[in-house]
């Protein structure tokens, strides 16, 4: 089965690298017209060079509020739709145990992690979705599902995401699905200090399919996500961890 976007058109935020980049590339190759979306201007502009297929970019904070309403607006009127969102931009200024974090990094991470893709997601619907439909695909973690010594705060809110999303799938159907992508270790640089070198090895052998994930696996899921092939499908969860959540362990 060919997943295909032929005529719709997609924002993707953290769309300069990583996992933001791959669902772009796959976006854009399966026919979708792709605004990317990020921070620092160069890196988007190398991006959709090398995405190709007509991609476009918007230098804004993912976290701004009228920035979102401006990125939204302007992929209209650029693009003539908003039929594909995906809240891929995250944030992790802190490591360690949740109970000695400082407020501002607590607030930060929620900001990015868990208000943006609230906020984004109320202006496409706002703008476009309420009467048009669409579909919104979440980027969540693992790191949802546990607890970490070194990831709480990171696992919290993207915890909240995932009940987020649940909840605004209940809201805003039928017209618009919204689901959500769980990834494990994904070879990323935003992930490279847990995958670098022999501790990505000793992770990869405990997960049951014997490998970290690839950009690829996530872009892939995505695109199932945003297209017509999961048209009964809202308020889910999709876990892609190399069956790192149902290993045996201790055992």
């Amino acid at each position: 089965m060919e997943l295909r976007l032929d005529d719709k058109v997609a924002v993707i935020t953290g769309g300069s690298r990583g996992i933001g980049k791959a669902i772009a590339e796959a976006f854009a190759q399966a026919g979708a017209a792709v605004m990317i979306v990020s921070r620092t201007a160069e890196a988007l502009e190398q991006a959709a060079a090398q995405i190709g297929h007509g991609c476009q970019w918007i230098s804004a904070n993912v976290g701004d509020t009228e920035a979102a309403e401006a990125a939204i607006a302007e992929t209209i009127e650029r693009l003539g739709s908003v039929d594909v969102l995906v809240n891929n931009a995250a944030t992790n200024p802190y490591a360690g145990p949740m109970i000695d974090v400082d407020l501002p990094r607590w607030e930060k991470t929620m900001q990015v992690n868990l208000t943006a893709p609230l906020v984004w997601t109320q202006r496409a619907w706002r703008a476009w979705m309420s009467e048009h439909g669409g579909s919104v695909v979440n980027v969540a973690s693992v790191a949802a599902v546990k607890s970490s010594r070194l990831l709480g705060v990171y696992g919290v809110s993207k915890a909240a995401l995932v009940h987020q999303s649940k909840q605004l799938a209940a809201e805003l159907a039928p017209k618009v699905r919204v689901n959500t992508i769980l990834p494990g270790l994904i070879k990323t640089d935003f992930a490279r200090v847990l995958w670098e070198g022999e501790r990505g090895a000793e992770v990869a052998e405990t997960y049951p399919l014997k490998r970290l994930g690839e950009t690829e696996d996530i872009a892939r899921a995505a695109l199932y996500l945003a297209s017509d092939a999961s048209s009964w499908m809202t308020g889910q969860e999709m876990i892609l961890d190399g069956g790192g959540t149902i290993a045996f362990g201790g055992e």
